[in-house]
């Protein structure tokens, strides 16, 4: 059931990440000195977190959607769908693994 309920968040997350994107991209042709102090606020620890966050939600969200296809199309989904959230969060956990030191290393002056 929580694979489910984080399935549908991250979907969400993404979503207003995406419509946030696409209306600050815009914002440039309004007026590129608002485009500019836009992308300003985005190169802040805390934004740099958000970021972090960002990949979690899309990392987490395409493999369990992979899972996801599997359980409802492979004839023995149902029946390994424990094992292949296992195999999710193992995914996931490495792929943070290899994408979270580096990332933090730039957002906190480390990576320069």
């Amino acid at each position: 059931m929580w694979s489910w309920v984080a399935h549908r968040v991250t979907g969400v997350l993404i979503f207003f990440f995406l419509l946030v994107h696409v209306l600050d991209t815009a914002l440039v042709r309004v007026s590129p000195e608002a485009y500019n102090a836009v992308i300003g606020t985005y190169q802040t620890p805390i934004m740099g977190l958000g970021e972090a966050g960002l990949v979690a939600a899309i990392v987490f969200h395409a493999f369990n959607g992979l899972r996801i296809i599997l359980v409802d199309f492979w004839a023995k989904g149902p029946k390994y769908q424990r094992v292949m959230l296992w195999v999710v969060l193992g995914l996931f956990a490495v792929t943070m693994a290899g994408f979270l030191p580096r990332h933090l290393m730039n957002v906190f002056g480390g990576g320069h």
